[in-house]
């Protein structure tokens, strides 16, 4: 919370009451979905955060704390650029207002060496808008006099910047007719990531630094020249976008008169396309001359409104309202401006039929506006027409002829908001066909008198409004005050509701003597009282909001202040519930249905424990993460009021209530045949539909309580099937109270409040959230009952189970609702593909559409279906169509698919993994839903190919053989190699043997002799030699002959 300027100790002192009276500040961080949704996922996300209290380091004479304030983590989303921040209290302590704010990315800031910002679209100029439609972050606004700058604001003009833009200052007046050079910038407009300005019939470009919208940078480096050569007269914004991308129209001068450019911005790269493509305008509806004024680009419907100002052969001009049809390049006259200002006589609207009377004002049309919610369209100029149908006009006779419109705002919720060119504001609202003027107004005068009493420092005596806009369903305007010679620039609120009010008192009362004196009594114009929404359903099923809550962990202090270690703790909690948030989109569907399942199912059991351990405050680093404090929410409850807008998918309903409480001077009593019938409130009930042939409301009413029962229902008849958030149809329901325009208000906290008009726009086709994902659990469970058995693979995988190729498989997939928490069974039709495969995961390959079909359609002759069924078929019989009551899957892997013989890489059965797409596209016509699942299915157990298998089986049966043959043989060579490894063994001993006898015997003897000697030596040195008696006899036996 921060602390007042004025009152420092004052808020101060508040700041640390409402700490000690238990107030937590509660935050609800809203991260606007993307523009680009082919790229990021379509959702509506939310993160509820409890703030920390921080005590301040300074030094302080007191015990505990003197300034502490509450801290909160700030995340940020990757596709989103725009965070709606709102602060409320929990309901205790001092009575705290809640707030709203908006963080926005600058793409257009770079920081220098020494740390300072710089803008890299030009120099600024000093600190003291304009973008189009909630998408953009950073809003710029030109038209400053003979100035080469613009206001630029990421903070929806909270605070600004004036920026010189760094552009070359270029005249083409050599080919573009215009008067003279001037350095002003016309036209200035604000996608989400890209600004468009418009100086000298040039136009310019710069893409912002977005990493978390692109892929990779596409930052400029300066300001790109699109469209050479054109001269460029108008550039008109288009405030929806659509197909992932947004729009810009370039009205042409010069060469290219009759044409326009439609810009595409599609992640920053911008492209402009020549419309129409065959022929201009002029030629289209047949005129020698023609100029096109204003341009609408209609995108849910790929058209073209023009209003184009014609010239006959006799110099008369007129304008006419023209369509053109992108898709079919069709070009056609949709209405004829009458020429001069009808003549209402008093009325507040006429209907344009053409027998009406006219003053002899000419009519001058300068813009139009469309409504895609209620199909609103207005031509203004110095009058005001409109039409529910694009032929059919209404002429509001509320706003003055002599006047002229400068520009007209439009909150897309109902109301409207007009700017003549002397800066008179006007406001009309749907419903009804009065126009009332807000500024200078009765009403204006009492409200300034006021806030110059209150000493506000949003008003001055000299005063310039710089422009009018719409945030949040609330109007402001952007004001220039000079006061004390000083000139500031100030955001601040319309207060349409007590302008009004006012405006009603001062022309509403009356003076009536009473007493002998006179009494002051104002005129009730109120049919009714009170008006109550009762009965509202959830609205998460509706709004298709998602909410995660997270609250600080409790740290183990006595007087409860967190530290810097505990926040950061807290901050990387809160990343990781939004990390689980953005990974939770696998195709195998968890056994439960919820993103924060898998961060808690392995602790849960040692919850109790944490919980003993913070209780004795022996918790690791002195914090308690409690896991029940990260959680999504699905069970958020109606608060009495209509939400910003629902979805509706095929068939489905909105129901509520509506209560009007009326006092008696609103009861009218009838009197039918002589009997006094019960009084009956004054009060009538209206419903206005947008798109008539696309939704019904069925309304009853309980007279006794004067309740009105609404139900808004879908026709099913104006969608096809669309994925998940996207192309969806814009259309409206509008509930009023017959004669409560302008006249009920109700006094609330932040002001009074318009009553009697409820507008809610409706979204039709499929919503966001839904997604269809495979039940692995469930079709495990299925397959072994139906199969008798389940055999995985040898390596077990517990996120993708082996199915068995000789099982028939039975698949199942869930409907889950990721917004509230609703997972079920698919209950439709759906046709099942096999889309890309390999042997392994690195080598899986995308099929063509050619291969596609063979390998799927049952009509194949090629012989190259991977698999099989006995259900029905599409009508044109060229796939299956499948449900939760098929007959299962036969898988085939014929000769020519591609897991036909499929090598093995081990000793185990072949695998295989078939990339599969489940659609339910053109087959299911119980929902607006296109779902489109791409999931990988793990085959074991393959079979070989006769070839193969015949090759294997003779390699087999041939080393079979050969080793039987081998075993034969050594069989019968045994005993003849046993008595030749015997006697070899034999020969071997008696080899070593003799030589071991030889060598100990020739031992013996040179030992003998040795010692003969030595004895001998010693008696007798005559005696003769020894000689044994085997060399003697051999020598005395004679020789042979």
């Amino acid at each position: 919370m921060p602390v007042g300027p004025s009152y420092p100790q004052f808020s101060e002192a508040l700041v640390r009451k409402g700490h000690l009276t238990g107030l937590k500040p509660m935050v609800l961080v809203s991260f606007q979905s993307p523009v680009n949704f082919y790229h990021w996922k379509i959702e509506q996300l939310q993160i509820q955060m409890e703030a920390a209290p921080f005590r301040s380091k300074e030094l302080c004479n007191a015990e505990e704390v003197c300034v502490m304030s509450w801290y909160t983590p700030m995340p940020i989303k990757n596709g989103s650029v725009v965070m709606r921040v709102d602060v409320s209290s929990n309901g205790l302590g001092p009575f705290i207002p809640n707030k709203s704010f908006r963080v926005n990315i600058n793409g257009f800031l770079e920081r220098q060496q020494d740390n300072t910002l710089r803008f890299t679209v030009g120099n600024e100029v000093s600190r003291p808008g304009c973008g189009e439609g909630e998408k953009a972050p950073v809003l710029i606004l030109g038209g400053i006099p003979e100035e080469k700058s613009i206001l630029l604001t990421d903070t929806n003009f909270k605070d600004f910047f004036l920026v010189e833009l760094s552009i070359d200052n270029c005249w083409v007046g050599s080919f573009c007719p215009q008067a003279s050079f001037t350095a002003t910038i016309y036209d200035a407009i604000a996608t989400e990531s890209t600004l468009f300005i418009r100086q000298n019939q040039l136009v310019y470009y710069f893409t912002g630094t977005y990493i978390t919208l692109h892929e990779s940078n596409h930052g400029s480096e300066k300001w790109v020249h699109v469209l050479d050569n054109e001269c460029v007269k108008k550039l008109c914004p288009v405030h929806f976008h659509s197909n992932g991308s947004e729009y810009i129209i370039a009205l042409t001068a010069g060469k290219h008169e009759g044409y326009v450019y439609l810009g595409t911005i599609t992640d920053g790269r911008v492209s402009f396309e020549l419309l129409p493509r065959q022929r201009s305008v002029c030629d289209a509806i047949k005129v020698v001359n023609c100029s096109i004024t204003w341009a609408v680009f209609v995108a849910g419907h790929y058209n073209l409104l023009l209003l184009v100002e014609t010239e006959d052969a006799s110099t008369r001009k007129y304008f006419q309202v023209v369509s053109y049809d992108l898709v079919r390049d069709y070009l056609v006259i949709l209405y004829t401006v009458p020429e001069f200002i009808p003549d209402a006589q008093g009325l507040e609207f006429l209907n344009i039929l053409g027998t009406e009377s006219y003053t002899n004002i000419s009519m001058v049309p300068k813009g139009m506006s469309y409504n895609p919610y209620n199909n609103w369209l207005f031509i203004w100029g110095n009058f005001l027409l409109m039409s529910y149908n694009n032929q059919n006009f209404i002429y509001l006779a509320d706003f003055p002829k002599e006047l002229s419109i400068k520009y007209l705002v439009n909150s897309f919720h109902g109301e409207v908001a007009i700017v003549t060119e002397t800066e008179e504001i006007w406001y009309l609202l749907e419903g009804s066909y009065r126009v009332n003027q807000l500024f200078p107004s009765k009403g204006w005068e009492v409200y300034i008198s006021l806030q110059v009493m209150h000493q506000s420092s949003l008003y001055a005596p000299n005063e310039t409004m710089v422009t009018l806009f719409y945030e949040d369903s609330k109007l402001y305007q952007l004001v220039y005050l000079i006061d004390n010679q000083q000139g500031r620039l100030v955001k601040r609120l319309v207060p349409v509701e007590q302008l009004l009010m006012y405006q009603q008192l001062s022309n509403s009362y009356h003076l009536k003597p009473q007493g002998g004196h006179l009494t002051l009594s104002f005129t009730e114009f109120c049919p009714f009282m009170v008006l109550r929404l009762r009965d509202l359903p959830n609205p998460q099923t509706y709004t298709r909001q998602e909410r995660y809550r997270a609250q600080p962990p409790r740290v183990l202090e006595p007087s409860g202040f967190h530290n810097e270690i505990s926040l950061a703790v807290y901050q990387g909690l809160v990343y990781y519930l939004l990390w689980l948030h953005s990974v939770y989109d696998k195709p195998y569907a968890d056994p439960v249905h919820d993103p924060t399942w898998r961060w808690w199912k392995d602790r849960r059991q040692d919850q109790d424990y944490y919980f003993y351990l913070a209780s004795n405050w022996r918790s690791a680093g002195k914090v308690h993460i409690d896991m029940t404090s990260y959680e999504k929410i699905y069970d958020l409850k109606a608060e009495y009021e209509l939400p910003e807008r629902i979805f509706l998918d095929k068939g489905t309903s909105y129901s509520f209530s509506i209560f009007l409480t009326a006092q008696g001077h609103l009861f009218k009593s009838e009197i039918r045949h002589g009997v006094s019938v019960q009084p009956q409130s004054r009060a009538k009930l209206a419903v206005v539909l947008g798109d008539p042939g696309c939704i019904k409301v069925v309304m009853k009413k309980e007279v006794l309580i004067n309740r009105y029962l609404v139900t808004l229902s879908d026709k099913r008849s104006c969608f096809d099937q669309g994925i998940s958030g996207h192309h969806l149809r814009k259309t409206s329901m509008l509930v009023k109270v017959v004669g409560s325009a302008w006249h009920c208000f109700q006094n609330t906290l932040q002001g009074p409040r318009m009553q009697g008009n409820l507008m809610i726009p409706v979204l039709i086709g499929c919503p966001p959230g839904k997604r269809l994902a495979f039940d692995i659990t469930y079709t495990l469970e299925y397959s072994r009952l139906q199969n008798k058995h389940y055999f995985d693979c040898a390596q077990v995988d517990r996120e993708m189970p082996c199915f068995f190729f000789r099982d028939i498989f039975y698949p199942f997939f869930l409907i889950q609702d990721l917004v509230t928490g609703d997972s079920g069974s698919f209950q439709g039709s759906y046709v099942l593909k096999v889309v890309g495969g390999g042997p392994t995961m690195d080598t899986i390959k995308e099929y063509s559409e050619e291969e596609i079909y063979r390998f799927n359609s049952p009509l194949d002759k090629t012989r190259s279906l991977i698999w099989t069924t006995k259900n029905t078929t599409t009508k044109d019989s060229a796939f299956h169509i499948m449900s939760h009551n098929s007959l299962g899957i036969e898988w085939l892997c014929l000769e020519n698919s591609p897991c036909y013989d499929t090598i093995p890489h081990s000793i185990f059965a072949p695998e295989f993994y078939f990339k599969v797409l489940v659609s339910n596209r053109g087959v299911d016509k119980s929902t607006y839903c296109d779902y489109q699942l791409t999931f990988l299915l793990h085959i074991h157990g393959l079979p070989l190919s006769a070839k193969r298998a015949f090759f294997i089986l003779m390699v087999s049966a041939s080393l079979f053989v050969g080793l039987v043959i081998l075993y034969l043989i050594f069989c019968l060579l045994l005993p003849c190699m046993m008595k030749a490894c015997n006697v070899l063994h034999w020969k071997i001993s008696n080899i070593m043997a003799s030589e071991s006898y030889t060598y100990s015997t020739h031992s013996n003897t040179r030992v003998f002799i040795r010692t003969s000697g030595t004895k001998s030596g010693g008696g007798s040195r005559g005696s003769s030699r020894v000689i044994p008696k085997a060399v003697q006899e051999n020598k005395d036996v004679p020789k042979k002959p």
